[in-house]
């Protein structure tokens, strides 16, 4: 046995150990796609495992993560901080090697990935945000921003929409420097893709300009070489992005498994396992064999990627030599600080201005920001007029002006959000997402692992209730508020007027630890006079005390977020004018919120008062939190109708005589 062979088959057999020992996993695709792997992270990437973060370092996605023991395997060998007890602890409690890749948890991991298409979308971005950081920093001589995103994918990935999205946004952009290994090993959980699947992939994605590269001859997957030089050839288009296409069988070298269903998500079980370790020529003890002369070659990945990354350092330095504005502003770039004073850039408004939507002043935040911030990048899915996302700094990024920062998505919004989180992890650059909030139903699984990533992507979500008015119930979002609120990680805020708006903007650029959901009107709204009211600065607190009561303390509490604030506030004066104490509540953000002490949630939300009622044009569920068993929920227990803003928000209740009539209830209880 070459030493070749011997490195794929200790990458295979660490894999079968691995899932054996958890009884659980997938160990079809890593026996199938170790000399894949093999030929990718020893003969074409670089990378240097030492320095993760090496930014100049080739981006590797698992689009197929369910193969994660192929990468965790890589990891080890290759010299990352994952070591063989990391790898017997597989899919453990507190281990390092999650069942999908987590790029928080584990070393070398670039991007979250697990629900087929999520990996795809993000290595998109990846490239987006190369292509348009080498557009500005590069030189000739000396592009320290060159390098390329590598994907690993399957049959599932392929076969969800999400890849649809991908592709053809990805050919449009001609992402030379993006290239997708596609395992077509025509096997699925239920069986044989036959049953369901027979695209032809090659027409499919040479319809979407891709260079294709089809290596479909028996026993191809096995030929490192083979796939060496298609890697190779792949590399060489730098106008188009490429896919290969490579015919394998799935679970390779198992005797009765292997081109089966029954080896893609179930362990080989004892006696399989031996017979394919004798296939291999493996000896079956000990288990998590890796033998010195394999951790020796492999190891050499270190020295190389130190090498790699010395080089890079050097070129960085000459740069910062011969185009020293263009260095600093490189490192500006990559991280991201705000400078002092910034925030004095951000518009005040009066009620002197009138009525403003919330949108337009999202605008208005946003022009005054990127002056500051050269590295916010972004746009929206086919909305920028309508979501007030435009940068007018800039034009549109596309493949002959990648160092444009507005990003037309085309109507893809799944994708759009995708890599919007993948360009965030790839670095250089802080993204905005917007579209209209009713469309997050077509996004929410990206911004689901953008949250699991913590992410601090900004996703800008307009129309944000019935105010959208005549579009009617399949624009007009209900429950999409209740479904952010409760997705860990996620700041949602929906500001109740101009200046809470250019706060919340505000907070989203200075949040680190996850993304921000910036919730906004269609419909104008009055800016608030905080010279009778709070300071809008309250929003960072999630909740404040808008208006306080005459007395000692109030009889009740009325609280609120976004356009509904309004009534809250003319309710308070009617009931005023009838002897009746209230107080009212903005609750921007109920995540901010519940991260203030004890004493502040007494301050704001007095537990002596019983009588409270919320209003808000969206699903009622989650207000009883801050209601109480005895408070009252003006809400949405309807799809909205279709009918102008004004008559649906007094149709359904969104008004101060309602709110007034709610506060007597509550109070009589």
């Amino acid at each position: 046995m070459n030493l070749e062979t011997r490195c794929i088959d200790t990458i295979r057999c660490l894999a079968i150990d691995a899932i054996e020992k958890a009884n659980s996993g997938h160990p079809g695709a890593p026996m199938t796609l170790a000399p894949a792997a093999y030929a990718l992270w020893m003969n074409i990437m670089r990378f240097n495992p030492k320095n993760p973060n090496w930014f100049n370092r080739d981006r590797f996605v698992l689009s197929n993560g369910h193969a994660s023991m192929l990468q965790y395997a890589m990891l080890h060998l290759c010299g990352y901080d994952l070591s063989l007890d990391d790898i017997k602890q597989f899919r453990q409690l507190g281990s390092k090697t999650a069942g999908h890749p987590e790029h928080h948890l584990t070393p070398g991991v670039e991007t979250t990935t697990g629900p087929l298409g999520q990996g795809v979308m993000a290595a998109v971005g990846m490239a987006i945000a190369e292509a348009h950081l080498a557009a500005i920093f590069n030189v000739e001589g000396k592009r320290i921003v060159d390098h390329r995103t590598f994907v690993f994918c399957g049959d599932g990935d392929l076969m969800e929409g999400a890849s649809h999205e991908a592709a053809s946004l990805a050919g449009h952009l001609g992402l030379g420097k993006l290239i997708f290994l596609y395992d077509n090993n025509h096997i699925t959980i239920e069986g044989h893709t036959n049953l369901t699947y027979d695209d032809d992939v090659a027409k499919r994605f040479e319809a979407y300009n891709w260079h294709v590269l089809k290596l479909d001859d028996e026993g191809v997957a096995q030929d490192v070489g083979k796939i060496t030089q298609a890697f190779q050839a792949a590399i060489a288009v730098d106008d188009k992005p490429s896919i290969i296409i490579l015919r394998s069988l799935i679970g390779y070298g198992s005797p009765n498994k292997q081109d089966t269903s029954a080896v893609h998500g179930s362990p080989l079980g004892a006696a399989e396992l031996k017979l394919t370790k004798e296939f291999y020529g493996w000896p079956l003890a000990p288990e998590f064999l890796v033998p010195d002369e394999v951790k020796e070659f492999m190891g050499r990945a270190v020295t190389a990627g130190a090498a790699a990354e010395s080089r890079w350092n050097e070129l960085l330095q000459e740069l910062h030599t011969t185009h020293p504005d263009l260095g600093t502003s490189f490192q500006q770039y990559l991280n991201q600080e705000l400078p002092l004073g910034w925030a004095d850039q951000l518009p005040i408004y009066s009620p002197s201005d009138g009525a403003v939507a919330t949108r337009k002043v999202s605008t208005d935040v946003l022009h005054a920001v990127s002056k500051q911030f050269p590295w916010l990048i972004g746009g929206s899915a086919d909305l920028g007029e309508s979501t007030a996302t435009f940068n007018e700094q800039s034009g549109y990024l596309s493949k002959a002006a990648y160092q444009n920062r507005n990003i037309d998505w085309g109507i893809r919004e799944h994708v759009m959000c995708a890599a919007s989180y993948g360009m965030m992890v790839h670095g250089g650059v802080r993204p905005y997402a917007a579209t209209y909030f009713v469309f997050t139903d077509y996004a929410k699984p990206a911004i689901r692992i953008a949250a699991i990533m913590k992410m601090p992507v900004i996703y800008i979500m307009t129309h944000d209730s019935i105010g959208l008015g005549e579009d009617g119930t399949t624009h007009q979002p209900i429950e999409q508020l209740i479904t952010f609120r409760a997705t860990p990680n996620i700041a949602t805020i929906r500001p109740a007027d101009a200046n809470e708006a250019v706060e919340a903007w505000k907070a989203a650029l200075e949040r680190k630890d996850g993304p921000t959901m910036l919730v906004l009107t269609r419909q104008k709204v009055p800016v608030l006079d905080r010279s009778k009211y709070a300071g809008a600065t309250g929003l960072h607190k999630g909740a404040y005390i808008l208006s306080k009561e005459k007395g000692i303390s109030p009889q009740a509490i009325v609280m609120s977020t976004g356009s509904e604030v309004q009534w809250a506030l003319q309710a308070q004066e009617l009931l005023w004018q009838e002897g009746i104490d209230i107080r009212v509540v903005s609750m921007p953000c109920w995540k901010f919120f519940r991260t203030q002490s004890k004493s502040y949630h007494e301050e704001v939300l007095p537990k002596a008062v019983k009588a409270r009622v919320a209003i808000e044009a969206a699903a009622p569920e989650g207000w009883h939190e801050w209601v109480g068993a005895d408070g009252i929920v003006i809400g949405m227990s309807t799809f909205g109708e279709s009918a102008p803003a004004q008559d649906l928000f007094k149709h359904f209740g969104f008004t101060a005589e309602h709110v007034v009539a709610q506060v007597k209830n509550v109070l009589a209880f």
